[in-house]
């Protein structure tokens, strides 16, 4: 399959039209025209990721989180950036990055599904027509009532992580919760009026925990990685099923930071 061919399959799922205004995604680097046969599946294009997508012969890197998000006005090897742009045009690699647009078509019910969120509704609305209503987060009824300590060994268990940081009383019952993956804090307010009772999301500051469970609204911080890392998976699965041809390499990534 050429390039151009497997980005119409990846933006069947996830539409740029979805991508906020802020946001960088779709083809960064690379030509349209490509033939590509082997895909490479990360979180993000960092050194080590690149280094092992050029060694296993990849001709297309696909990440969650875009490389190149502010204006770049030099491509030289004295910049982290600038580096990893002329490694992947020197081995002929196209990377396409799928960010927002798929925390709005793919991530946000996918980590729903996770957790077995049950007549879930978006949680901050950010497209709607006459057809459908978009947008990032979900918010719906737990598979049963439980505690916020149930709910946190719940959520390390179905996403595969060591800790979580919870805000808020352990033994307190839950009925309502609310899932944004990667960086939640502002749509706290969007979680208290819709009526959660716990948000699950990550990059929570001391300040902001606090005032949310101060406001009713109890907290579980599951890191930005920990939450966000079902992309690779997820896009693992979508692309051996609607790109018979291509071979995925989907390898697990470690958190980008320890806990000592």
């Amino acid at each position: 399959m050429r390039c151009e061919e497997v980005m119409a399959k990846l933006e069947e799922l996830s539409p740029l039209m979805y991508a906020s205004e802020w946001d960088n995604v779709g083809l960064q680097t690379g030509r349209r025209d490509k033939e590509v046969r082997r895909i490479y599946i990360a979180l993000d294009a960092t050194d080590e990721v690149i280094e092992d997508a050029v060694k296993k012969r990849a001709d297309m890197l696909l990440t969650h989180h875009p490389m190149i998000f502010k204006p770049v006005r030099k491509i030289t090897g004295e910049h982290f950036v600038g580096r990893r742009i002329i490694k992947l045009i020197q081995n002929d690699m196209c990377y396409y990055a799928m960010h927002t647009n798929f925390d709005v078509m793919g991530m946000a019910d996918a980590a729903a599904d996770e957790i077995g969120l049950k007549s879930r509704t978006v949680l901050e609305t950010t497209f709607e027509d006459e057809i459908s209503k978009e947008g990032f987060g979900r918010i719906g009824k737990l598979p049963a009532v439980m505690s916020l300590r149930e709910c946190a060994e719940l959520v390390k268990q179905k996403f595969g992580i060591d800790y979580v940081k919870v805000f808020g009383d352990l033994e307190a019952d839950l009925e309502t919760a609310a899932i944004m993956p990667g960086s939640g804090k502002s749509m706290i307010t969007a979680a208290i009026e819709g009526g959660a009772d716990v948000m699950i999301t990550g990059d929570i500051d001391h300040h902001e925990g606090m005032d949310g469970a101060a406001q009713g609204l109890f907290i579980i911080d599951a890191g930005h990685f920990g939450l966000e890392q079902i992309f690779v998976p997820y896009m693992e699965e979508y692309l051996i099923r609607e790109c018979k041809e291509i071979e995925v390499i989907a390898p697990r990534q470690a958190a980008p930071f320890v806990i000592i």
